[in-house]
């Protein structure tokens, strides 16, 4: 039945703007109902060492409740909400903030054009190469710089990724995964020198759950360049609605998924003791990738941002391993609608 149902689906006529074009992409989508660019990675002491720390920079751009064509500058016409945490993963302890601001010219605000989204300190720009990122949070501050040598992996279908059985339930959705990475961490009023990989991606919608309650995402960049996105999102019932995802391969042209090339099961939870929320932290996976094992670095990355968009979320440093146990390559995993449906999206 699915197999039958994803090939009607993909003989369902494309949006009219289904390509994305580079560097307008870049930049933010205003008239869309919701956007986000979300920055994760991995830090140790150089590029390939074992990591030491994780971290998340999560920006959200929403329209807010003034009209448009509102004459005021202060008129709250975007709003912009940020997420950031900081994954010690020595002491298996987690810090993060949130915020939620209406968009304000020169402080708050996400760019049409090019990336370059800024909350008040918390920074996300696209320069010539790469980006730089600065933000921070309880105890803690990060500078980074992003080199991003390779093209933009879109997803999908010419960056049109579907998210549902309905024509309209899909995203625009591209990754720019293993960036190469230098940065300046101050933690407690030391500061590291530290190198990784990172990986960031910019989506953005109209509609995207349907009746799904939540979803489960990782983004994984392999230690031989290789870089894995799965994803499914599931019904109220706990049934799959629908999966994705995409393998990028050197040298290779990228490889989508279909949702019946796609299997996550879930094969141990962590109840966190703040929420009472259960969280799978432990998964079986299935794809043209092969069959993997997807753990968590430790279980306590629970994040709670009900004060910004209502929601509270799993989001954390995970790695990947072969059926011998043998380590693949690091990245991140993001769980929803464990704790109630998220009310953004």
């Amino acid at each position: 039945m699915l197999r039958r149902r994803t090939l009607l689906l993909a003989a369902l006529p494309l949006p009219v703007r289904a390509a994305l074009n580079f560097p307008q992409d870049f930049g933010a989508h205003p008239d869309q109902a919701i956007e986000w660019w979300y920055l994760t990675g991995l830090l140790g002491d150089r590029d390939g060492a074992q990591p030491r720390y994780g971290y998340q920079l999560t920006f959200f751009r929403l329209p807010g409740p003034a009209a448009a064509d509102h004459p005021s500058p202060l008129a709250a016409r975007q709003l912009l909400l940020g997420h950031v945490a900081l994954s010690d993963l020595g002491a298996q302890r987690q810090r993060h903030a949130q915020r939620l601001l209406r968009a304000l010219p020169g402080a708050v605000q996400a760019a049409v054009g090019d990336c370059d989204v800024k909350l008040r300190d918390w920074t996300l720009r696209r320069e010539s190469g790469g980006y730089r990122a600065l933000f921070g949070g309880p105890g803690f501050s990060l500078e980074l710089e992003l080199a991003s040598p390779d093209a933009p992996l879109q997803q999908g279908e010419a960056g049109l990724s579907r998210k549902g059985p309905g024509p309209q339930q899909f995203s625009h959705y591209y990754s720019r995964p293993q960036l190469l990475t230098q940065a300046a961490l101050m933690l407690d009023g030391q500061r590291h020198s530290l190198a990784g990989r990172a990986w960031l991606d910019h989506e953005w919608s109209d509609k995207l759950l349907g009746d799904a309650v939540g979803w489960d995402w990782l983004g994984i960049n392999l230690h031989d360049g290789r870089a894995l996105t799965l994803f499914q999102l599931r019904r109220p019932d706990g049934r799959r609605d629908w999966a994705g995802g995409s393998l990028r391969t050197p040298g290779q042209p990228d490889r989508s998924f279909a949702p019946d090339e796609v299997e996550m099961q879930p094969v141990r939870h962590w109840t966190s003791p703040a929420t009472g929320a259960r969280w799978p932290v432990a998964w079986r996976l299935k794809s043209p990738a092969g069959e993997m094992q997807l753990r968590a670095a430790f279980d306590a990355q629970e994040i709670d941002a009900r004060r910004s968009s209502g929601l509270v979320y799993w989001e954390g440093v995970a790695r990947l391993f072969d059926g011998r146990n043998r380590q693949l390559g690091a990245g991140y995993l993001e769980l929803t609608g464990y704790a109630g449906r998220p009310p953004i999206l």
